[in-house]
């Protein structure tokens, strides 16, 4: 036993020892070769843009020269390499950046000034590392509960192409390697206390074409089938460190238009939730008596719920959500439709997965449990199960239902989705996919819960479907273009 750890530490070192002899060894050139292939080297900054705001803490292992960290815009950037050489460079070209010449395999929480971060990024380093389950495992301790790992590799049906590159002086000669398979990695991170939460591949065409690269890279790509042979395999992962939080306060925000009849029943048939519960009625444009019936409910007040009132100045479901998430001051946001075709005794579910860590992002699944055919009819059904179908590819997560109006998430992960808002801008009318979109681009882990969906016992639909599916699928072509084929 003792020989055989002998020799596999051996091993291990040696192969270390010549993966950093290399890059000691063509540090100089690292630039120059990246220039030459800056057409891979630009989308991979595209793609962690994507999901990295600027102005995050973003910490970088096998960070080279910096090209990538400096791309990123943080507001504090920290990059690794076990590469002298490189890290004199990178600090020469980013001196507002933090570098440091480091071993990510024996890499200890005191050995940084910085202790968390938002982000980490291991882009095309595992195949360097000698044990990426150490590196994994080491990672854990510079983690908060919203931190994402982003780990970008090469898919290794290339590899026979790019040896052919290297051949041929088209891609810098490569120390040995270790190709690891999209299941590897998804692995490797469950073993180490990871989730992975988004899983994909892109980049299928390497050399800037006119023509022909943007279409095979920003369409073909993406498409089913062709998926499988693109060359950038990435995987975002958020740490498994369980919750210790103290109970979580509530708000509960009920867009509500012609729903007299429900207000009362929305109060009366709500548990509490957490630490403290406050309902927050948006009232909009009502021909009946909601509003006159809201008043009238906050007016008798309620033994456990503080409850709110407000009337939207615009239009729409999504204006209505975004005036109750503004004047809401709970840990935890949710949406109850006024009219209660989601059960208000079914929003503990929801709390508890939220405040459990088991979800970042809740969405509701009327798809789950039998509905009479009088709360959806036949059409509505497949229609539901088309659009989940299609967002689900879009988004690359699966949503079961994507068009249930419960909707939960904390209120944090909220003011960033706010905050980031421009990058799709006001496309929504009815707020559902506002948030849905938002919680992708910040990786957040979208889990559903399945309601069971109840017949209306007051008022009538306010949904044109017709309209409304047409709205939909416009929906659908624009989150292709900002999420899919970006």
């Amino acid at each position: 036993m003792t020989a055989t750890k002998s020799s596999d530490s051996s091993y291990k070192n040696a192969f270390k020892a010549q993966v950093r002899s290399y890059f000691d060894r063509i540090a100089a050139d690292l630039d120059r070769w990246n220039q030459r292939n800056r057409y891979y080297y630009q989308d991979l900054d595209r793609l962690h843009q994507f999901f990295i705001p600027s102005g995050s803490r973003v910490l970088e292992i096998g960070c080279g020269t910096g090209s990538l960290l400096a791309a990123l815009d943080p507001a504090v950037g920290v990059g690794i390499d076990f590469s002298r050489s490189m890290i004199d460079l990178a600090q020469a070209k980013y001196p507002h950046l933090q570098f440091y010449c480091l071993d990510a395999e024996t890499l200890r929480i005191e050995d940084l000034p910085e202790s968390q971060f938002d982000f980490i990024v291991l882009s095309g380093v595992l195949g360097h590392l000698s044990d990426v389950q150490q590196v994994l495992a080491n990672l854990q301790p510079f983690c908060h509960s919203r931190t994402r790992l982003i780990l970008t590799f090469h898919n290794f049906l290339w590899q026979p192409l790019l040896h052919f590159a290297e051949k041929v002086g088209q891609r810098r000669p490569q120390p040995p390697q270790s190709w690891l398979s999209m299941n590897d990695v998804a692995n490797l991170l469950e073993i180490t206390g990871y989730l992975s939460l988004r899983s994909g591949r892109r980049f299928l065409f390497p050399k800037p074409v006119p023509l022909i690269a943007p279409l095979f890279n920003r369409v073909l790509a993406h498409l089913p089938i062709l998926n499988h042979f693109c060359l950038t395999n990435y995987i975002v992962a958020k740490p498994q460190l369980g919750s210790n939080r103290d109970r979580d306060s509530c708000s509960v925000i009920v867009p509500a238009r012609n729903e007299a009849g429900n207000i009362r029943g929305a109060i009366e048939r709500l548990p509490q939730l957490g630490s403290y519960t406050e309902v927050i009625f948006v009232e909009g444009h009502s021909q009946d008596d909601t509003w006159g019936e809201i008043q009238r409910v906050v007016q008798e007040g309620h033994p456990k719920f503080t409850i709110k009132a407000f009337q939207q100045s615009g239009k729409g479901k999504a204006d209505a959500v975004r005036l109750g998430f503004a004047e809401a001051t709970g840990d935890i946001l949710i949406i109850l439709d006024a009219d209660l075709t989601v059960q208000p005794e079914d929003l503990p579910h929801f709390y508890e997965v939220i405040a459990s860590d088991r979800g970042e992002f809740v969405n509701g699944s009327r798809l789950v449990y039998p509905r009479s055919g009088k709360a959806m009819p036949w059409l509505n059904n497949w229609a539901n199960k088309f659009f989940s179908l299609m967002f689900s590819f879009l988004l690359g997560q699966s949503i079961k239902d994507t068009l249930c109006g419960t909707k939960v998430l904390r209120r944090s992960d909220y003011e960033k989705i706010a905050a980031g808002r421009s990058y799709f801008g006001d496309f929504d009318p009815f707020g559902d996919f506002d948030l849905l979109f938002g919680a992708t681009k910040l990786g957040l882990h979208l889990v559903d819960v399945p309601v069971r969906y109840q017949p209306r016992i007051y008022g009538s639909s306010n949904i044109a479907h017709f309209r409304e599916g047409l709205i939909l699928l416009r929906m659908c072509l624009y989150a292709s273009r900002k999420i899919k084929f970006f």
